[in-house]
């Protein structure tokens, strides 16, 4: 049985799929529970607010939750987008709606989005990976409202690179960052979107889940980082595998934003 965290439908502005087809291919994959996590991204150059009307939102997952609570588990969740000049603004909204789980992400920096490389331009590639990493670091040193951190290096999807940076180069933030998220008792997230982005590694990488392992980490969800039905527990199979070669025991599900472990 398995538990897809990290799924959107049209309710985000980078997806038209239904909510009804995202549920019901999840119901025909077999999987035990869902979390819609659709997107919120404020203040971004050349596209200012990227929102959800939550009422709406709220509105249609607990229809679906009663409509097929004998087939699946559904939990609402959302994608916070991070910058650190809006982080009261995140919290407000966090705290005033009663999420089952939500995930921390960096899209944008300085109002600069990673996904058009506005935040790479006049940079270095090591600029770039290290003032993604060190903005992250920041946010998570104050901003405690989140699960899980999503997605957590990121930064190595974009930017139009020939190859992807070496962690080792980056070891003392990543080292530091998954000690705070532990420290604060949070988590991260196996995000099988890198499969379709053709990474060499995983997302995060072998090494990253690795060092949250041997540092103490636990608190782990697995999610497709869907946006159409086709994406759904993409490779899940394959990922479960790969944590317990790593030595992880559990994945993750969350209630009212408390976690719960779940034997591999």
């Amino acid at each position: 049985m398995f538990y897809d965290y990290h799924m959107h439908c049209s309710y985000s502005a980078d997806s038209n799929t239904p909510m009804k087809d995202m549920i019901e291919k999840s119901i025909e994959l077999g999987l035990k529970e869902i979390c819609f996590t659709d997107h919120v991204d404020y203040d971004v150059i050349g596209n200012p607010n990227v929102k959800v009307d939550y009422n709406k939102y709220f509105e249609e997952i607990d229809f679906f939750k009663n409509k097929y609570a004998n087939a699946i588990s559904i939990k609402k969740g959302i994608e916070m987008g991070l910058q650190s000049h809006i982080l009261d603004r995140c919290s407000k909204e966090i705290r005033e709606h009663d999420f089952d789980f939500v995930i921390g992400s960096i899209h944008t920096i300085n109002k600069n989005e990673l996904f058009t490389g506005d935040f790479h331009k006049g940079k270095t590639q090591y600029e770039a990976y290290e003032g993604y990493y060190k903005t992250l670091l920041e946010i998570i040193s104050s901003f405690n409202d989140y699960s899980v951190l999503g997605h957590l290096d990121l930064i190595k999807r974009y930017g139009n690179y020939d190859y992807v940076l070496d962690d080792s180069l980056f070891s003392d933030y990543l080292e530091a960052i998954l000690k705070k998220v532990i420290q604060n008792g949070k988590g991260i997230e196996f995000n099988t979107s890198s499969f379709r982005y053709n990474l060499k590694d995983l997302t995060p990488s072998i090494n990253i889940l690795k060092m949250y392992k041997d540092l103490g980490g636990e608190i782990i969800t697995v999610g497709s980082d869907s946006h159409n039905p086709g994406q759904v527990a993409f490779n899940f199979e394959y990922v479960h595998n790969i944590l317990r070669d790593i030595g992880y025991k559990y994945v993750c599900r969350f209630d009212k934003m408390n976690v719960e472990f779940i034997k591999l």
